[in-house]
């Protein structure tokens, strides 16, 4: 005798997922007495709603703070004494760029950062193998800048005048000391947290130490190498403000020292805005090599 049952399966809206759905059964043509469930699979229906571009999401918080900013300065609870309107900051950074003072500041200030990141790089990287790939070098080096971490590297700033006087000197260690430590602990953290069954499968493939090193643990601590990275550039533009405080004839910070003299609250928020891109560019180009540098890696990339 054969029977013919139905079953269905629930099915839960999802934007743009895939649904499994259940038809009733039919009998194999082998034996008409059996009969087998047949599942579709069918796109979700999608709402009639249409998302916000990610870009104007990301855009909403700094333009609704401008507004508000504007708001404030516009109605009169924001006097131009305390903080200038955006209108007014928005004018003296044109005249700014037009007479080249900002961007020969800009040049100046870019210019320590760099040398300063590249020689903390260089420094942490360094420490960072060591520890990362000998259990003595971890011994003789973690311990010791995990010490130096803790120390106030912006109260440092004495002893480097002392130690390199009041040039340019100061100015690249103070920032390359604050680049160390983060991309020293990424670094080793990364290498540290590479998954033994890779290693150990690696040795099984007739890999050597030099073929483990360049193929499984290098590879997989780049995801921590390069978290590192984009905290050290963060780090350098921060570093950079308290070392142009030293002595500092040229540089952003300069602009904005004589502009605290003068009580030129507008020239402050042209170089603290100034240094906010800066940093928002560094953190723009690593998120870009973060993504196609991982592109084999695949992620979580949010709900």
């Amino acid at each position: 005798m054969s029977t013919h049952q139905t079953s269905t399966l629930p099915v839960v809206p999802d934007d743009g997922a895939v649904v499994p759905t259940a038809r009733a059964a039919e009998p194999t043509p082998g034996n008409p007495g059996r009969s087998v469930a047949r599942v579709e699979i069918r796109p979700a229906r999608t709402g009639s709603r249409r998302s916000v571009p990610r870009p104007l999401r990301r855009a909403a918080g700094p333009l609704g703070t401008l507004l508000l900013w504007w708001l404030l300065s516009a109605t009169g609870v924001l006097s131009p004494e305390v903080l200038a309107s955006p209108v007014t900051v928005f004018g003296k950074a044109l005249s700014m760029i037009a007479d080249g003072e900002l961007p020969t500041a800009i040049a100046v200030s870019g210019q320590r950062v760099a040398l300063g990141f590249l020689i903390g790089a260089l420094v942490g990287t360094a420490l960072a193998l060591v520890a990362g790939l000998l259990r003595l070098g971890e011994d003789l080096v973690d311990s010791t800048v995990g010490m130096f971490r803790t120390l106030p590297w912006v109260g440092l700033i004495p002893l480097f005048i002392i130690w390199f006087g009041i040039n340019e000197e100061p100015k690249i260690a103070l920032i390359a000391l604050g680049v160390t430590f983060p991309i020293y602990f990424n670094i080793y953290a990364g290498i540290r947290g590479v998954d033994a069954q890779l290693v150990e499968a690696g040795r099984v493939l007739g890999l050597r130490r030099w073929g483990l090193i360049r193929h499984v643990v290098l590879p997989g601590a780049l995801p921590g190498a390069l978290v590192g990275l984009r905290y050290a550039l963060g780090t350098a533009w921060l570093a950079l403000v308290w070392a142009e405080q030293v002595n500092a004839s040229q540089g952003i910070g300069y602009l904005m020292n004589n502009a605290q003299q003068f009580f030129q609250t507008d020239v402050i928020v042209v170089c603290l805005v100034t240094y906010a891109v800066l940093g928002l560019l560094c953190d723009l180009l690593v998120r870009l090599a973060t993504k196609y540098g991982l592109a084999w890696r695949a992620n979580f990339e949010g709900a």
